[in-house]
């Protein structure tokens, strides 16, 4: 099956998820969950195999959905990236990424990928807005946003619990002029 590749670096690659993929996303990723990862995006801990197949088969289906796989240099599907919400008439869309792995982490790989989705949905899919929510217990992902050109809007206090603690929801967004200056 030909996919779309969006990004590639140092045997790393971003493209495009397709159904091929399921055995291998539910497999590499969810036997079992990683606590931090759960925790970082708000998600349960455990799913079924039936639970993800579903999601998975529905994302691909969306049109208003762009569903990206990072794979590692071996192949391993190791995180994804994620426009979703896409509001075709006012070209805005939210934007999500999750890194799968602790060993991943904090080598620049979100930093990369989270540029690369900006870029593919700003170039391609012509968008004016980007937005997320990032949970205050996550600076390390605030700062990949910070870095990507995302700004800071506002912020819902204690609007989530971590644990026992409430924790706030930061707001961020990106426009297209903003990501422009940036690539110049």
């Amino acid at each position: 099956m030909d996919t779309m590749i969006i990004g590639e670096k140092d045997g790393f690659l971003i493209r495009a998820a397709n159904a091929d993929d399921i055995t291998d996303y539910y497999e590499q990723n969810y036997c079992p969950l990683d606590k931090e990862v759960a925790r970082l995006t708000g998600c349960k801990e455990t799913f079924s195999k039936e639970e993800v197949t579903s999601f998975f088969l529905k994302s691909l289906a969306e049109s208003n959905r762009c569903f990206f796989l990072i794979l590692s240099p071996d192949g391993k599907i190791i995180g994804e990236t994620v426009l979703n919400e896409i509001d075709w008439d006012l070209r805005c869309a939210n934007f999500r990424i999750g890194l799968y792995h602790m060993t991943e982490r904090g080598k620049g790989i979100g930093t990369w990928a989270t540029k690369v989705t900006c870029d593919y949905a700003f170039e391609h899919l012509k968008l004016h807005r980007l937005e997320l929510d990032v949970y205050s217990f996550n600076p390390r992902a605030e700062k990949v946003y910070l870095k990507a050109g995302f700004k800071r809007e506002g912020v819902l206090r204690d609007a989530i619990m971590d644990g026992n603690e409430y924790a706030d929801v930061i707001l961020m967004s990106i426009l297209e002029d903003e990501w422009r200056e940036l690539n110049g």
